[in-house]
């Protein structure tokens, strides 16, 4: 049997695996991602990197500060003062019935108004990593118009003539939020939640060892209707965590004038700028005041539900086609006393995650990921 075979052979076993397989009758069916939820202990200096990021300041409630992009469903962001970490995300639904549906289960809140969007409403839920979600539904606001997408003179099409090339200097513009990536412990059983209620499906799997699942980008079904990519990542890990968001602007000029002004004011830069192998968006990522990464992003692969999942193996390479090589401290988080317990505890208490399972996810993306890095 040959190497091809034997990988066609783990890519067939991967897409029939029952833990991983679409969900026929999902309590709901998401339509995409609507907000992320963080608390800092200095929410000024997080608010500066946010309008640096390209971000604005739409509302205020119940302790929250909401920040918008140019569309979306409510705000995108939100912002309360408390110790350094991330408080959830919310997830968009088609109508209030499946508010109601939600709402129905043991585990979740009544309907209550969204905070700071009018005539919006939320059901609150908890994933099994102990993610706070929020399902959403409310009527979108009439999205702002930016600038358009510049044109370029490139194949030997003049599309530009007489006319020069000046993107103006200022932050990028956040069209919308895009992605959440989130580290979990128990990886199966957080894909399989996210699945059975909200209707998320796998667009491409990374395994490890011998094709063993540890990593799943996930979109939402919407049938016929294309839609991103990736709506969220789950990735397994020895804690459970928060990895990054991802927000999308204009074109490929807006993400790197928002990468002079973000250099300009003083900002961290985490690494790009790139193209993502998987869903093959152009990246540039920047880390707030405490260190967590935020992505701006353009051109991200759009399916529709009849595309299968694609497999692969789980590594740094898979991260990008083109770019500069991955830093060394991109995904690694800061060791602490506190950290290796959490993750002694985790592991030990965890029927999915083991130590060798642990050593294999980090053998996975230890490896240089080209040749000349």
């Amino acid at each position: 049997m040959t190497d091809d075979s034997d990988w066609a052979a783990t890519v067939e076993k991967v897409r029939a695996d029952p833990r991983l397989a679409r969900c026929t009758d999902p309590v709901v069916r998401a339509v995409d991602i609507a907000h992320v939820r963080f608390s800092r202990t200095d929410v000024k200096r997080q608010a500066d990197f946010l309008a640096d990021f390209g971000l604005h300041e739409t509302g205020r409630a119940q302790g929250w500060t909401a920040f918008s992009a140019v569309g979306g469903y409510g705000p995108c962001y939100l912002l309360s003062e408390g110790d350094d970490a991330f408080r959830g995300l919310a997830l968009a639904v088609g109508s209030r019935s499946d508010l109601e549906r939600l709402a129905a289960l043991p585990d979740a809140s009544a309907i209550e108004p969204a905070l700071c969007w009018p005539e919006g409403e939320q059901v609150k839920l908890t994933d099994p990593a102990g993610n706070r979600v929020h399902a959403v539904h409310g009527p979108l606001a009439p999205a702002a118009a930016p600038r358009e997408s510049l044109s370029h003179n490139i194949d030997g099409e003049l599309r530009r003539l007489n006319a020069m090339q000046r993107p103006p200097a200022q932050p990028a513009t956040i069209l919308r939020l895009g992605h959440a990536v989130l580290g979990v412990v128990d990886f199966f059983r957080c894909v399989r939640w996210y699945m059975d209620h909200f209707g998320l499906i796998p667009s491409d799997v990374q395994t490890i060892g011998e094709g063993d699942p540890a990593l799943m980008f996930m979109r939402c079904d919407r049938g016929d209707t294309p839609t991103d990519h990736h709506t969220l990542v789950i990735a397994q890990n020895v804690v459970n965590g928060f990895s990054h968001c991802a927000f999308e602007c204009i074109d490929v000029d807006d993400i790197a004038m928002g990468q002079e002004w973000l250099h300009s004011r003083g900002w961290k830069h985490a690494w790009g700028m790139g193209r993502h192998l998987l869903g093959s968006q152009i990246f540039n990522y920047w880390r707030d005041p405490v260190g967590a990464k935020h992505e701006h992003f353009i051109d991200s692969d759009k399916f529709t539900a009849a595309r299968p999942p694609d497999v692969s193996p789980l590594s740094s390479g898979g991260l990008y086609q083109w770019g500069p090589p991955v830093p060394a401290d991109f995904e690694k988080p800061k060791m602490s006393p506190r950290l290796l317990w959490r993750a002694f505890r985790n592991v030990r208490a965890s029927e999915e995650m083991s130590f060798a399972r642990a050593r294999a996810l980090m053998r996975a993306m230890k490896d240089p990921p080209r040749p000349w890095h």
